[in-house]
């Protein structure tokens, strides 16, 4: 049954950010592509000395959409030299009319498209996604109560417990991984880890065991939202990566540029 189609393509849809970029996490690193950020989110991820989620303004504080699908085209249009797609969020996968629509513009403009999820909804779309970049959500990356949300305010009371509660609800759906892997094209997955929390690498190991995914589609992504966090998990998830045979993948565009938005 298929999940619909976009029909009018004037109309705000819920994405926040479109703009062009270089990928730079995982198997497509180093490619050009459009990047299209939806808005709206299950997860509130926390990591610690890592900070919030690098695009908090799509999940603990989501930011309206603001573009529609002929922006998209027009994208394209302005960049025909760009052959891939990046969607990504928030949780992407929440808007499954957008992601079916996208499915068939892709194929018609013969774009690769990368779908970057949580791993949290399975849709099984008109056309397969090229490429599913999936970051399970373990216990590293829970809200703890007392910590200082992206707006300044003290996470605490009901709004920290209801935070942590829906997290933990939605953070980790073997069931819809298991399905998403078996009806798209490819996939890789990119746990996050700080090179320090060793509960958290069991948990990560186990979810790698039960998928059943072989080392070659594991890219290890170190937590941090700035060079400082970054820098203090290199060398760890450096050594650790080499030692037992996964991948690794940089961010170099918060090295780059930390913060900003759109790059």
């Amino acid at each position: 049954m298929s999940l619909g189609r976009i029909e009018d393509y004037d109309k705000n849809l819920p994405i926040v950010e479109i703009y062009t970029a270089v990928q730079s996490e995982g198997s497509r690193a180093g490619y050009p592509t459009v990047v299209i950020r939806t808005t709206g989110c299950t997860h509130r991820c926390y990591f610690g000395e890592g900070g919030w989620c690098d695009s908090w303004y799509t999940s603990i504080h989501p930011e309206k959409g603001k573009w529609s699908f002929n922006d998209i085209i027009k994208m394209y249009d302005d960049n025909p030299q760009i052959s891939e797609m990046m969607l990504t969020g928030g949780s992407p996968t929440m808007h499954p009319k957008l992601v079916n629509e996208l499915t068939h513009f892709a194929k018609e403009r013969e774009i690769f498209i990368t779908i970057e999820t949580e791993g949290s909804h399975y849709l099984e779309t008109d056309y397969p996604i090229n490429l599913l970049s999936i970051s399970p959500k373990f216990s590293n990356s829970v809200p703890k109560e007392g910590a200082t949300l992206p707006n300044g305010q003290k996470l605490e009371g009901r709004r920290a417990e209801g935070m942590i509660k829906t997290h933990n609800r939605f953070r980790l759906n073997y069931e819809a991984i298991k399905k998403s892997i078996k009806y798209h094209s490819d996939y890789h997955l990119k746990p996050v880890w700080d090179g320090k929390d060793n509960n958290s690498l069991t948990e990560i190991m186990e979810c790698i065991s039960l998928l059943d995914a072989p080392k070659d589609k594991v890219w290890f992504m170190p937590a941090g939202d700035s060079r400082e966090a970054l820098y203090k998990s290199y060398p760890i998830l450096f050594d650790w990566v080499r030692d037992n045979g996964y991948r690794m993948t940089w961010r170099p565009h918060i090295i780059a540029f930390e913060d900003q938005r759109e790059v």
